[in-house]
């Protein structure tokens, strides 16, 4: 390859949908004014057919490649036909009879992209990770390993079908005008999006456990700093995704102390189960749980802690009705009562150290003779 020469070139405003066999293009349910129209780009003037919303629930817009004789073409080693669905707002870049080869493009997903291009364009999505709210569109994901089918419709949904080698297979409900991103045939695993968006943390956490759900923060929160150049340690998310994570629901107590639905803190948990397994009982169950950094606050063992954070009056209020004892554990509470913070030399194991100075052989010599002298 010579210098200078293009090696490979993208969009990254669009996701393509490119046809994998060589045939005729024929539009299934694309009409005109109904689930079709065209639109005029107001700086080029060039227009372009785009997908648009619908009503009739039976209608599925898609593009089929046929051969010679007007058949379905099936893909390469398989007996999936080259069929293509197009979600609400795909863009078509052929016409009906066109003559396609593998590989060409026939449509293209518009990527949804921020207005605001600095850092508070970015601000808004750490926000809802550190919060762990639902995000508005969540994509669906699996939560079995399995290979994908499509059920009967329903009303305005499509139905996928995730089938595993053994088990009961799963079913979804996919809106129409959301873009599928996985195909009869495909073989997905746990946790892998299903549809465009953004996962829901709660839905991983479920799926995945605790670990993948903190490596999908962190990444996701550093994606929004890296496109703005801003380089962050990961200890630091990691920091804040540990006390996002520090709470568990019990599900069994076991032979424990714990009551079931109680929410305690995740080594509160690990030293009951010691100490009851310690005598040969029966252990407690417990899922883990995804807390806000707001409520992970409001919800700390120290109730000077909360109170220094939001809703004061309440947090006092009930730490009196509770009657609770503040031990000074954390950083907050001992700063706010003029203690030195359990960090560094304010660790308890260091508080009662005295240092003494080494003794030396001058100095003893040196204390021989000053004692000599006073004796004479």
């Amino acid at each position: 390859v010579a210098a200078g020469v293009v090696i490979a070139e993208w969009d990254p405003y669009t996701i393509p949908i490119i046809t994998e066999v060589t045939g005729t293009v024929r539009f299934g349910d694309i009409e005109d004014g109904k689930t079709m129209k065209e639109q005029v780009d107001e700086v080029t003037g060039m227009s372009s057919k785009v997908i648009v919303t619908y009503r009739e629930a039976d209608l599925r817009p898609r593009v089929s490649i046929k051969d010679e004789s007007g058949k379905t073409r099936k893909v390469a080693g398989t007996s999936i036909e080259a069929r293509y669905l197009l979600p609400v707002g795909a863009i078509l870049t052929i016409n009906e009879g066109d003559a396609v080869k593998a590989g060409d493009l026939i449509a293209k997903i518009p990527r949804e992209t921020t207005k605001t291009k600095d850092i508070t364009g970015g601000l808004p999505r750490v926000a809802e990770l550190f919060e762990a709210r639902k995000p508005k569109e969540c994509a669906v994901i699996s939560e079995i390993d399995g290979v994908v089918s499509f059920g009967k419709d329903t009303k305005g949904k499509r139905k996928v079908v995730i089938t595993p080698e053994t088990g009961e297979p799963k079913e979804y409900l996919i809106l129409k005008g959301k873009h599928i991103s996985v195909r009869e045939g495909d073989h997905v695993r746990a946790g892998e999006p299903l549809m465009d968006g953004s996962a829901n943390p709660h839905d991983i956490l479920k799926v995945l456990g605790v670990k993948e759900l903190a490596k999908y923060l962190v990444d996701e929160v550093q994606e929004v700093y890296r496109l703005q150049g801003v380089k962050i340690n990961d200890k630091h998310i990691e920091t804040i995704v540990r006390q996002m994570l520090r709470k568990v629901k019990i599900k069994d107590p076991g032979e424990t102390n714990l009551l079931i639905g109680e929410q305690v803190e995740r080594y509160v948990f690990e030293e009951e189960n010691e100490r009851v397994l310690g005598k040969g009982k029966q252990p407690a169950v417990a899922e883990p749980q995804l807390q806000g950094i707001t409520k992970a606050s409001l919800s700390t063992e120290s109730f000077i802690s909360a109170a220094s954070f939001q809703e004061t009056t309440k947090v006092l209020t009930g730490a009196a009705v509770e009657g609770k004892i503040d031990y000074l554990r954390g950083l907050k509470e001992n700063v706010i009562m003029g203690r030195l913070i359990p960090a560094g030399s304010g660790f308890r194991r260091y508080t009662n150290v005295q240092a003494t100075a080494p003794v030396s052989d001058e100095t003893e010599s040196e204390e021989d003779v000053s004692a000599d002298a006073a004796a004479s």
